[in-house]
Formats: structure tokens, sequence, C-alpha cells
């Protein structure tokens, strides 16, 4: 029962937001903190799901950038969890298909995040460039996936390289965010879910890397968000252990 409950009003939430929003990027189309604003917004709902989040930000981050943000995709509940970390000045990189689903789409688009077609090679690399661009001239930051997929609970998957040859070819740093095992983590008949850490690594410097080294770059990265992903559950199995949860 408290799963139908929870569903509807996430659904509701979903139609609400959704015509709200677009009603405001119909007045500012594209602006820099639309997404962030809707971010916040799908990312308080982590209450409703029983989710408790630790968002964790070193001091100073925000004052300097614009950075490309990197983050492990594991399941569709990040939507209701990372989003809530959404730093400002900030619009995330998508799969194409993401515009067709009613409501939240046409808000992900109009809210100024960028479309991707993973289908075609060529648009894809013109997205590098295209990312690049806004970030040297709008000075706004992006937020990718680099697993290029949901984990689904196998893991912190291989990086593509697409989100580092744009941190190179833009010239900024790299901000890896990590986020706690969610797989399996959140059952919605259950009223307390527990906690969700999400921890943004110090900014990762792309000097003294270029286009030929990047596979570098990437597997350094890769291994930084597996070490502090690692640390998180570890943190979280032992709370659980100490207060017999």
């Amino acid at each position: 029962m408290l799963a139908v409950v929870r569903l509807i009003l996430l659904g509701c939430f979903v139609v609400i937001c959704g015509v709200i929003g677009l009603l405001i990027c119909l007045l500012r189309p594209f602006h820099p903190n639309n997404t962030p604003i809707f971010a916040h917004w799908y990312g308080r709902m982590h209450r409703l799901l029983g989710v408790k989040l630790d968002i964790r930000v070193p001091q100073g981050l925000y004052e300097g950038g614009p950075y490309v943000y990197i983050a492990n995709h594991q399941n569709t509940y990040d939507i209701f969890t990372l989003s809530r970390a959404m730093p400002p000045g900030t619009v995330s990189i998508g799969k194409k298909s993401l515009k067709w689903i009613p409501f939240f789409g046409q808000l992900y688009w109009l809210a100024g995040n960028i479309l991707i077609d993973r289908k075609n090679t060529g648009r894809a690399r013109g997205t590098i460039d295209q990312a690049a661009e806004a970030i040297r001239e709008r000075q706004i930051s992006v937020l990718l996936f680099p697993e290029g997929t949901r984990s689904y609970g196998r893991g912190l998957l291989p990086f593509k390289t697409g989100a580092f040859r744009t941190a190179i070819q833009a010239d900024v740093s790299i901000v890896p965010i990590c986020v706690s095992n969610l797989h399996g983590r959140i059952k919605l008949n259950r009223w307390n879910n527990g906690t969700v850490i999400i921890e943004m690594l110090e900014p990762v410097p792309v000097s003294g890397y270029s286009a030929e080294n990047v596979r570098a770059l990437t597997a350094h990265c890769h291994q930084l968000m597996q070490m502090k992903i690692s640390e998180l559950d570890h943190e979280l199995a032992q709370g659980a252990t100490e207060y017999g949860q």
C-alpha cells in the first residue's frame, strides 16, 4: 500500500513540476540556473522515498570553476537523490531520447541541458565541441555520466572518454561526484530506506593531459571514484552495524 501511495505522489509531482517548470522555462528558456533549480525540486523527493541524504562539498568549491562534473549513474532513483546535489550554474548532458518523456523530457530540454545522439558518432563528437564552447563562452559547468549507462548494481563501470575530452578541450578541472551504493537499497514498501552519501571530490586539474593521453586521465578519475565509493559504502555499512540496522 505504501508503494502505491508513493508512486501516485511521485506521478503527481512529475506532472505538476513539469507544468510549472515549463511555464518558467518559457519565460527564460535555456537559462543556466534552470537546471539546478528543477534538479533540486526533484532531489527533495528523497524524503518521500524514505531516504536521508548526506551531501558533502569541499569548502570553496563553488567559488571556483567552471568545471566538468562527473558522477556514477546507478539507476532511476538517481533523479531523486543525485539531483539534490546539482551544483549551481550547471547543465547536464543526456541522451536525445529523454526529450520524448512526457513533462520531464520537455522540461529537461527547455531547462538548457544538452542532448546527444549516442547512435551517431559524428554528432557525439560535435557535442564535445558544443559543451566545451558553452563552458568557455557562457562560463557554465556541465555534468556527465562517464559510464554512459546505468550500472544497476554492477559497480563502477568502465568510463568513456567524452567527459574528459570535453574538460581538456575547455581547459577546466574535473570534479568527481561519488554516490554510495543505491542498488537494492530503496524499497517502496519500507518506511526507512537509510542514508545515501553524495560526496564531491577536490577538482582534478587537466593540465598536462591532451587528446593523446586522455585515457590516462580517464583511468585516474575512475580509480579516485572507485576508491571513494568503496569508502562511502564501508562507512554506511559500519554505521548500520553499530546501530543494529
